[in-house]
This record gives structure tokens, sequence and C-alpha cells, in this order.
């Protein structure tokens, strides 16, 4: 049995979509009305005490993915950020020791790494310096990826945090970079952007939820990035879409001589769960066009 939390979230939508396609017999935890999929669906907080009562105790995996899962959330929120990313994690956490859970997935994010110079890649055994973090969001995520490892040394489950890298896809609102640039060169003339050379390593929803797959039933406690190939900067970004949507578009740079990478590595991922993400920046932007 699997139960996953947020499970009409984007990434959560695509994770049941694909779990049901393996057969995977799932749970799934959340505070919309109505689920999206053939699956068993319970509206319920995290934070609630009652959650206890529909966990089943032959739960093989808790996937936790339900969070307020942006900065921009979050932002001058932190009693509402740390209640649901904290303490709700922390709640799961104390049933998953009552009902025996095998394995924690838990969903973290790059946004826990800070202070990348030029093209610097950091790994999952970078040092994170906590001072440098002004983001509630990614503190959020920091302190219970932190409560985890605590609570694995005392004897809880097999632990596997997961940090996201920038997802993109079929997402209601505004999305990334990636889904923003491509829209506007689809259906505009001209686009304003910073730095072209800002860069960040994008990786398609489906891509991340065949990440969180391959890692059921990893052992022991580790933390795994998952995040694209390579570093897609904003030109290649509007450059692809420009090819795709067979258009050429003005470029407005507003912030030229300041880019802003983020260059998080995937190696662990390939050696540790045989995980490379399949879908690149022009097949992902393809995939977008009937949405956009």
């Amino acid at each position: 049995m699997i139960v996953v939390t947020g499970s009409e979230s984007f990434v959560g939508r695509e994770l049941i979509k694909q779990l049901l396609e393996q057969k995977k017999e799932v749970i799934g935890i959340d505070l919309v009305n109505e689920k999206s999929q053939n699956y068993e669906y319970i509206k319920m907080d995290i934070c609630s005490n009652q959650i206890t009562d529909v966990i089943p105790s032959n739960t093989d995996v808790v996937i936790h993915l339900a969070a307020l899962s942006t900065d921009p959330l979050c932002k001058g929120k932190a009693y509402q950020c740390f209640d649901t990313n904290v303490m709700g994690t922390l709640n799961l956490m104390n049933v998953a020791m009552k009902k025996n859970v095998t394995q924690f997935i838990f969903a973290s994010s790059e946004w826990v790494y800070s202070g990348f110079t030029g093209n610097e890649e950091k790994n999952e055994e970078a040092t994170i310096d906590i001072t440098k973090i002004s983001s509630e969001y990614a503190l959020s995520k920091l302190v219970s990826e932190a409560n985890l490892r605590q609570q694995y040394t005392l004897g809880f489950c097999d632990v596997t945090i997961l940090r996201f890298g920038i997802i993109y896809g079929h997402k209601n609102g505004k999305g990334s970079a990636v889904e923003s640039i491509a829209r506007t060169v689809k259906n505009c003339e001209s686009i304003t952007t910073k730095s072209l050379k800002t860069g960040r390593r994008f990786v398609h929803v489906k891509d991340i939820a065949r990440g969180i797959i391959l890692s059921l039933g990893l052992k022991n406690f580790n933390i795994i990035n998952l995040s694209g190939n390579k570093v897609n900067t904003l030109k290649e970004i509007i450059e692809t879409s420009q090819r795709i949507f067979h258009k050429k578009i003005e470029i407005i740079e507003d912030d030229p001589d300041n880019p802003d990478v983020r260059n998080p590595s995937n190696r662990k991922a390939s050696k540790i769960i045989n995980w490379k993400p399949e879908i690149d920046l022009e097949r992902g932007i393809k995939d977008l066009e009937s949405f956009l």
C-alpha cells in the first residue's frame, strides 16, 4: 500500500497516474473536494489528528508531497508555512511510526541550496548554511529534512528525501519560467526578461513522478536531487520556443549583467535509483503547445 499526501497537487496528479498505470495500490490524501482520477481518495488536512485513522497499518510507503509548495505562498507567512510544512510533516511522521510504515519519502526542494557562484554545481553533500536562507519555504523544507534525519537515527523507518528541481509541465497558474516564456513566445510579439544567461535545471513533472517511483523501496537514509540534465538558460528557452512555434519575437533584456544560475547535480540519482530525465527542453515545450 502506498499513501500519497498532496495527491491532487501538480506533482501528485502525475504521480497517481503513473502509480495506477503500474497497478499500485494507492490511497491519496488532499484538501480538494473532487479527485481527478479513479483512486481511493480521502479529503483531510495533514495536520489533523484524525489522519491516524485513515492510514492503514499495512502501508508500505508514505510519499509526502502535501505542502505550501512555493516561496510566494509562504513569503511573509512564517506561521502558516511552518504549521503546514513542518508540523504537518511531524504529524505524518508520528503516524508512520504508529503504523509501522517501512519507508517515508519526503518532497523537498533545490531551494535549500544557496550561494551558487557562477556555474558552480552543488551535490547532496554540499554544506548548507542555514543563516543564508531567507525563504520561509526553503527553511521549512530544511527543518523537516533535519527532523527526518534525527528521527531516522532514533529508529524511524527508511527515509528518502527528494530535492526537486524547478518543475514544469501542464500546470494551472503561473508555472515556471518554461511555461511562462513558451506562452509569451507563442502568443505575443515581444518578451521582457532579466539576464538571458539566467538558468535552472528545469525538469518535467513526468520525470519527477518517475523518479519518485524509482525511489520506492530504497533502504536507509538518502537525500537525492531530482533535477534536469543540464542548466537551461532563459535564452535557450526563448530560442527553443521560437523554433517550435515558428516565430521570431522582440527580446528585451532588462538586467544582462546579473545572471542567476542554480545548478544542483543529479549524478547521485543516476547512481542510486538509476534515474535520469527523459524529457529534454525541446520535447517538454512541444508537450506544452496545446496547453499554452
